[in-house]
């Protein structure tokens, strides 16, 4: 089962985690991500970073077990590196994971970016991937952790044209 959605650009950081765990129940984590995934060393770093139960998986790999995933009795984090991804999974795919608020970490500055607040920067096609994440039904809010939240999505779609 999915307790909680995540986009971090860290993907997995312990402290966070940690955190984020006392708001919502957490077994294990599940980041899908590629490059990570296909990368052992890469997929051992992410793995060390907490001591909850932690699986890397390539997008393939996530769409063959999904269903095991809603099905398991341990609560899983969901998590990607960035919104591309997490739309790929809640939009493209289909996947539904029984939770429909995502939360938004770390996305840094970078050129092409918007700042929307501390730490928070998005591009244009980010933006779009917010949108259509929000017109499949989710919230998507913006905190690296819960008391530092600086709103949800319809706050800053008017900055990218929507």
């Amino acid at each position: 089962m999915i307790s909680f959605i995540r986009i971090d650009d860290r993907m997995i950081h312990g402290q966070t985690v940690t955190r984020w765990s006392i708001e919502y129940p957490c077994d294990g984590l599940i980041a899908v991500n590629d490059a990570a995934a296909s990368n052992p060393v890469l997929k051992q770093a992410y793995k060390s970073a907490s001591t909850k139960k932690t699986f890397v998986w390539t997008f393939e790999h996530f769409q063959e077990v999904q269903e095991k995933v809603l099905n398991s009795k341990d609560n899983y984090f969901l998590i990607t590196k960035n919104p591309l991804d997490m739309k790929k999974i809640l939009v493209d795919m289909g996947f539904k994971p029984g939770v429909n608020r995502v939360i938004v970490g770390p996305c840094n500055d970078r050129p092409g970016t918007t700042k929307l607040g501390n730490n928070q920067s998005i591009t244009q096609e980010e933006a779009q991937a917010f949108e259509d994440i929000t017109n499949a039904g989710y919230t998507v809010e913006f905190a690296l952790v819960k008391e530092k939240s600086i709103g949800e999505w319809p706050k800053f779609r008017g900055q990218f044209g929507f």
